[in-house]
């Protein structure tokens, strides 16, 4: 069912409908059999790009749209809706674009951020490590200044689009000045001593590559470096309060799925002579879902609203994503009960929505990480 929207502006509005048509045309009809074949579907980001999709968020001197947080994270949902794997794609794209577009030179921009934008490059975040993860200042993959070029040695873990980037937004350590001492660096996929590790085996989002990254003496233009020397970590989180934003927007997405599928249903399953959408239990338990779905959606919109008035909104992303990723877990899961047998079959796709809706939870900052904001911030205020 579509989804009833408050959209700013007569423009926001036919960029929903551009979207919600490339997602029902382009996307969903492919979903399970690509996740099925963990296929990466590179061409739809090309498709992506030259629809105006992969810059949405950014100024429209680079070949963004321009458009307010609000509009874009309603569009990232559409699409997460049809394809999650998809949607956390453009959600990273997105979020490896931010330390380029925010605290880039303009020269930097302008060499850059129009490929970035426009679908010839896909991005990739490369800030976790496997001794780093919640912990982001951590972390230990080390750059070397050598004249004029940055030697990279270490290991980046669980990245999304690794191998398959044509870019990575890096955070290295440049000095042991613990937090103050990490860089970001904007490193090209095609660098000297850059590779990926064989894919991770996951129980979700089979589509999208997840591995390694190997720094072996990988040697990065000095240009390259985003922000000057030990701004990465300021970068780093900046960037993930922004990012969970596009993810709580993902999780909305594939919960507002699993409903459609789920109410679908249960108005065309027969039990004791009737659709067993008319049981007051299953009426009871669509209703949660649906109350759960938009109670999410307006969480993610207020963060997004206050983000784009120019006001703090680290805790109500943190809240956004908590809430939405929560969500999706519950809803997803009630999904697959209200199918019953079918729904723990592979004929119908809410199994797969709820194998997808475990991860996250986790990406981006654990749940537990962003209760811990959101208490911090209870307490400082």
């Amino acid at each position: 069912m579509p989804v009833d929207r408050l959209l700013p502006t007569p423009e926001s509005e036919d960029l929903l409908s551009l979207v919600t048509e490339i997602a029902r045309d382009e996307l969903k009809p492919r979903a399970s059999a690509d996740e099925e074949a963990e296929k990466f579907p590179r061409g739809l980001f090309a498709l992506m790009g030259k629809s105006g999709l992969l810059g949405l968020p950014y100024s429209e001197r680079w070949g963004g749209a321009e458009q307010p947080y609000e509009v874009y994270l309603q569009a990232l949902e559409e699409i997460a809706g049809a394809w999650m794997s998809v949607g956390v794609g453009l959600s990273v794209h997105t979020m490896s674009c931010f330390a380029l577009a925010h605290y880039g030179t303009e020269e930097q921009q302008d060499r850059w951020l129009p490929d970035m934008l426009g679908g010839s490059l896909l991005g990739a975040y490369a800030l976790s490590e496997t001794q780093a993860g919640s912990d982001a200042a951590a972390l230990s993959t080390r750059a070397r200044l050598s004249e004029d070029e940055y030697v990279v040695n270490g290991t980046k873990a669980w990245i999304t689009h690794a191998g398959v980037a044509d870019f990575y937004t890096t955070m290295v350590r440049t000095s042991e000045d613990g937090g103050h001492g990490i860089s970001c660096l904007l490193v090209d996929s095609s660098t000297p001593g850059l590779s990926a590790a064989p894919r991770e085996r996951k129980m979700g989002l089979t589509g999208s590559p997840t591995a390694q990254m190997l720094f072996e003496d990988a040697r990065v233009p000095a240009d390259r470096l985003i922000g000057g020397e030990g701004a990465g970590l300021k970068i780093a989180l900046s960037s993930l309060s922004s990012g969970r934003l596009g993810i709580a927007a993902c999780a909305v997405g594939l919960a507002q799925a699993a409903l459609d599928e789920a109410v679908e249903y249960a108005k065309g399953r027969t039990q004791f002579g009737r659709p067993i959408a008319d049981f007051q239990g299953m009426e009871f338990l669509l209703a949660d879902m649906a109350a759960t779905v938009e109670s999410a959606r307006a969480t993610y919109l207020d963060a997004a609203r206050r983000r784009d008035c120019g006001l703090d909104f680290q805790r109500q992303s943190s809240i956004a994503k908590l809430v939405a990723t929560d969500g999706a877990m519950k809803v997803t899961t009630d999904a697959v009960q209200v199918l019953g047998g079918a729904g723990y079959t592979k004929d119908f796709p809410v199994e797969r929505y709820m194998r997808e809706a475990k991860v996250p939870q986790i990406f981006e900052g654990t749940n537990q990480i962003q209760r811990m904001v959101i208490a911090r911030s209870l307490k400082n205020a």
